[in-house]
């Protein structure tokens, strides 16, 4: 048997001291997490996390420079994911455009609340990469090549 994990994209959305996350209906309850998500085939990873910020947030992402490259096993799935963190701007706003399904709101965070609520995140790399962001961890995007 071959091993895989499942990749994911996430958008690290940081503006005026506030992180948005949002607030999603999952197995476990209600969590909090970045807008993030599957990456799907023929989809470069920024295309993906563009798609995913969308989806989920109903506002338009600019990728600016990838913050890291996370390894997470769910113990209470057995599932390994494999996360690509991309920090960006959020441009226009879409407030008609209804949220992905399971999404019940956005909310924009400080960090000491989102500490505070890490009861409540889908996994730890919500609060980590947070923290690199703050930290200032940026790489290049041209890291990320998509060859076709």
């Amino acid at each position: 048997m071959i091993w895989k994990p499942n990749v994911t994209v996430a958008a690290v959305i940081e503006r005026d001291g506030r992180f948005l996350l949002v607030e999603e209906e999952t197995s476990q309850g209600l969590r909090l997490n970045q807008p993030a998500g599957h990456w799907e085939a023929h989809e470069s990873l920024l295309d993906g996390t563009i798609r995913e910020t969308l989806e989920e947030s109903a506002f338009d992402f600019t990728p600016e420079h990838l913050i890291g490259i996370y390894r997470w096993h769910a113990q209470a799935s057995d599932t390994t994911f494999l996360r690509f963190a991309i920090c960006g701007v959020v441009t226009c706003h879409h407030p008609e455009r209804p949220l992905d399904q399971g999404i019940v709101r956005t909310l924009w965070l400080t960090t000491d609340e989102i500490r505070a609520s890490q009861e409540r995140h889908r996994s730890p790399l919500v609060l980590r990469c947070c923290e690199d962001y703050l930290a200032g961890k940026r790489y290049p995007l041209d890291i990320l090549i998509h060859y076709e």
